[in-house]
């Protein structure tokens, strides 16, 4: 917008300028021309003081020349020769005749002539009129007029500078709290339900910030009461859990009991697990992030003692910089409970155990070796771990790698749990 008001007015101003520099150049030149018409119409001058008058002034702009009432013409003519002069009226002369006073001058007549200009004056002379003729080429014409175009192209330049400048500042005034409403919005979708956006600036900027807070406070509100109402349902799920466990408890059959008491355990363990997460701090958010290296070091150090005593050595590879997840704490420690433990569990004392924590450009790699027996085909299945249990360990480990959006790898002898990097 600043370039078109720039060339609206910059337009106009260069035709201005180059009709001034023609119109001073035409002022000058006329009265160039009418100093060499005066010297001209003295009648004491002969042609050869007019030549040598002529000479005199070459230094000066534009060739002059003249034509004398014989026909001759003196000096340097112009393309096409200096014109017959005019006759000048009778009144001209002076009033007894005998030519006293200054010389009688006729008025001046432009040429254009090859892009310059031409000026004729006539004279009285004794013998007749003279014309005396001032020729100005295209850059004796325009002398003067790119100085100007210079400063008008650098005034016009520094009115884009400023303008670029002041646009910039204004952009950046506006940009940046768009910028950081922007980086919250992301943040809320990341979980980070504590994000919260500037509300400074512009009005309507300051309006949508407001807008996306109030939406953030809502969306935790709603979180926060879908949590109760979850935990509160499970919780009142314990009562007739542990009714129907009284009643499994009763049976005559002991072994249709027990296989039932086991599924209510199960039950009860699920429930457990809901309630722990729709109870999980309102601080970590919808989707909530971990440290995976300090979750891992820190149930290390929790099932140390127990391989201590059964002779057992723990050793861990992990690295030195945080290792973000999205899952929370609680969570990743209870599916590392689950592999450790089954090390414990089906391992004879004194096997080592080996973790590891790797991770590449969108998942982190937690490996639970050992150097046991080995674990059986479909041993990851509930129910299937063809050592006594029920296969609830690997079986949880799988869920929670699968909502964090990884996945649980089993092999011979070691288990390699996948999480999404938080």
């Amino acid at each position: 917008m600043t370039t078109l008001v720039v060339l609206a007015f910059a337009v106009p101003l260069v035709i201005l300028l180059r009709t001034t520099t023609a119109g001073e150049a035409k002022d000058k030149a006329l009265y160039r021309a009418e100093t060499v018409a005066y010297y001209v119409g003295d009648r004491n001058h002969t042609a050869d003081d007019i030549t040598a008058y002529i000479d005199g002034l070459r230094d000066g702009p534009g060739s002059i020349s003249v034509r004398m009432p014989d026909g001759t013409t003196l000096g340097d003519p112009p393309p096409g020769g200096v014109p017959t002069p005019k006759s000048l009226p009778d009144d001209y002369n002076d009033d007894d005749g005998e030519g006293k006073g200054p010389p009688k001058l006729g008025d001046a007549d432009y040429r254009d002539l090859n892009g310059g200009m031409a000026v004729d004056v006539a004279v009285d002379r004794h013998a007749g009129p003279a014309s005396v003729c001032l020729y100005l080429t295209a850059d004796e014409l325009y002398e003067g007029l790119v100085p100007r175009l210079l400063v008008l192209i650098g005034a016009s330049l520094l009115v884009l500078l400023l303008s670029i400048v002041g646009a910039e500042l204004v952009s950046r005034r506006l940009a940046r709290p768009l910028e950081e409403t922007a980086s919250t919005a992301e943040r809320l979708a990341a979980g980070d339900i504590e994000a919260r956006a500037p509300t400074t600036g512009p009005a309507e900027v300051a309006k949508v910030g407001a807008a996306l807070n109030g939406l953030a406070d809502r969306i935790d509100e709603v979180i926060a009461v879908e949590r109760e109402a979850v935990a509160d349902l499970s919780h009142r799920l314990r009562t007739p859990l542990t009714a129907l466990r009284l009643q499994v408890e009763a049976l005559g059959d002991r072994e249709s009991a027990e296989e039932l008491n086991t599924q209510v355990t199960n039950l009860e363990r699920t429930l457990t697990a809901v309630i722990s997460a729709a109870r999980r701090p309102q601080r970590e958010g919808r989707v909530p992030h971990c440290d995976a290296v300090e979750v891992t070091r820190a149930r290390a150090a929790f099932w140390e003692p127990l391989f201590e005593d059964q002779g057992r050595e723990l050793t861990l590879d992990l690295p030195t910089n945080a290792a973000m997840v999205r899952s929370s704490s609680e969570d990743l420690a209870a599916a590392l409970d689950a592999l450790v433990e089954n090390v414990v569990a089906h391992t004879p004392d004194g096997t080592p155990a080996h973790i590891t924590l790797t991770r590449d450009a969108s998942h982190i790699h937690i490996t639970v070796a050992d150097e046991g027996p080995g674990i059986p085909l479909g041993a990851g299945e509930r129910g299937r771990s063809d050592r006594g249990s029920t296969g609830l360990g690997l079986d949880i480990a799988r869920r929670y790698a699968e909502a964090t959006g990884g996945h649980l790898t089993i092999r011979r002898n070691q288990v390699e749990l996948t999480l999404a990097a938080g």
